[in-house]
């Protein structure tokens, strides 16, 4: 988190993977508040993950952003990350709330239907994630997302995270869904893009539509 007081509505989680420059990583936290970083190894060699997780998350924690190591729990401890991201399926996630909650957040995704969502919900982790890693490609949110995450929102105590799509302006749907945080990577990441000024820009947006916590 940052060290400014968090704002009280939708946040931004940002996915950087491997083949994103540290720079443009550390551009786009230099953009405004960002809740956290998740780091998808999206199947590059351990070592070649490690070495960009190393880079990045130094700069992320310095900035008060919480990273979250996704696809390789060593990689997550001898970077020091601050929590892990597990897509395995409900076994996979126990074993891992059992073995690391407690020294870092244990994080999930992979749900496509509410009783996957309800099941993984069982193991008490500490965010779940409605979206897929690379795949927001189009601009708009997969209404599927939208539709699990404002369901889930509504009536689940665990915090959710949902995918926003390529456009910023998608932080809007997102947000419009009670969702705790949206998450963002195209649209920051994109060829062309300028990740500062497109955190930056999310973070105006949100401050103008986004639903406020707690208020009516």
């Amino acid at each position: 988190m940052n060290a400014n007081t968090p704002p009280n509505r939708c946040r931004i989680v940002l996915i950087a993977p491997p083949t994103v420059e540290a720079a443009r990583v550390e551009a786009a936290l230099a953009g405004g508040d960002v809740a956290s970083l998740i780091l998808p190894d999206e199947g590059v060699d351990a070592a070649s993950f490690q070495a960009f997780a190393e880079k990045v998350a130094a700069k992320a924690q310095e900035a008060g952003v919480a990273v979250v190591v996704a696809g390789d729990t060593r990689v997550a401890g001898r970077i020091h990350a601050d929590g892990i991201h597990v897509e395995g399926g409900k076994e996979e996630l126990a074993e891992a709330i059992e073995r690391h909650q407690g020294r870092m957040m244990v994080g999930t995704g992979g749900a496509k239907t509410r009783d996957d969502a309800l099941e993984l919900g069982e193991e008490r982790p500490d965010y779940i994630f409605f979206g897929r890693f690379g795949y927001d490609t189009k601009p708009e949110p997969h209404p599927r997302n939208l539709s699990l995450g404002e369901w889930w929102a509504e009536m689940i105590e665990i915090p959710c995270i949902v995918m926003a799509g390529s456009d910023i302006a998608s932080v809007e749907a997102v947000a419009a869904t009670g969702a705790e945080f949206v998450a963002l990577s195209a649209a920051v990441f994109g060829d062309g893009v300028d990740p500062r000024e497109a955190v930056a820009a999310a973070n105006a947006l949100l401050d103008e539509v986004a639903p406020r916590f707690g208020e009516e």
